[in-house]
């Protein structure tokens, strides 16, 4: 079974169960505005709902990471936090794939 599939089914199965009566914005079109692609707008959607994807999370630990390396004075501490770094920048470019490729065959 497809994702597209996999996801259609899902959603017609919460539907049947009544899972999405009460949405904010049910039945309202979603503000498709010129120059925002889908995947903007489901990021929005799952932010709105509380939901941050992992590829989001790891991104702003990214950052944290950045600057704790900046910080870091002492040769030891600095080799220390650059592993650390590129262990997430490979956790997270390993995310951001997973979504393009998944993007891609849905």
């Amino acid at each position: 079974m497809k994702w597209r599939e996999l996801a259609d089914h899902q959603i017609r199965k919460a539907q049947a169960e009544g899972q999405l009566d009460d949405l904010e914005g049910a039945g309202k079109p979603l503000n498709n505005q010129p120059g925002v692609g889908v995947e903007a707008i489901g990021f929005r959607i799952m932010a709105d709902a509380g939901v941050v994807p992992r590829e989001i999370e790891l991104k702003k630990a990214l950052d944290a990471q950045r600057l704790v390396l900046q910080m870091a004075k002492e040769p030891a501490v600095r080799k220390r936090e650059m592993a650390k770094l590129a262990e997430m920048e490979l956790r997270w470019a390993i995310e951001r794939d997973a979504r393009r490729k998944y993007a891609r065959t849905s």
